[in-house]
């Protein structure tokens, strides 16, 4: 199963493909699409849409694993993170893939063990699950491809419980 991991922003959203078979993990590709601090809102959200409709486009995932949006002090942070949460969701439907949520909790679960795991740890096993030479940059990126494992994890679970 190709999975596509999303770790939704506004300035940057993180991806990551996987293929999780036989219960192993490889990666096909992973990165950002950002958006310049300067540009008018509609054109960031039309450049975020184009940037992940593209890579949909050419990866076809079977499943698209997206993070659940994270409420915190920070009213604005929230609402420019939803917008780039809909974005995704939205070119995810597009495409006609279906998407799965996780919280930030259930991710470090299935990643770390622990729920309560820091972003160190986090970045650590996400090296270590996918076999990679280092932790994946900008934070989003190993936070993406931390959502694709949770959802292999996760789906493998839930498909043996249908």
């Amino acid at each position: 199963m190709v999975i596509m991991g999303i770790d939704p922003g506004f300035a940057i959203t993180g991806y990551g493909i996987v293929k999780y078979e036989g219960n192993k993990f490889s990666v096909i590709d992973y990165g950002a699409v950002t958006t310049e601090a300067k540009t008018p809102l509609p054109q960031r959200l039309l450049a975020l849409s184009n940037g992940l409709e593209e890579i949909i486009e050419k990866y076809k995932p079977e499943a698209i694993s997206i993070e659940e949006l994270f409420f915190n002090k920070n009213i604005k942070t929230a609402l420019t993170v939803g917008h780039g949460r809909g974005v995704a969701v939205l070119a995810a439907a597009r495409a006609g893939v279906e998407v799965f949520e996780y919280t930030p909790l259930q991710v470090k679960q299935a990643v770390a063990g622990y729920g309560r795991a820091d972003k160190v740890q986090m970045q650590q096993m996400v090296k270590v699950i996918l076999n990679l030479p280092a932790v994946p940059k900008p934070d989003d990126v190993a936070d993406a491809l931390a959502i694709a494992v949770c959802h292999g994890h996760s789906y493998k679970m839930t498909s043996y419980y249908k």
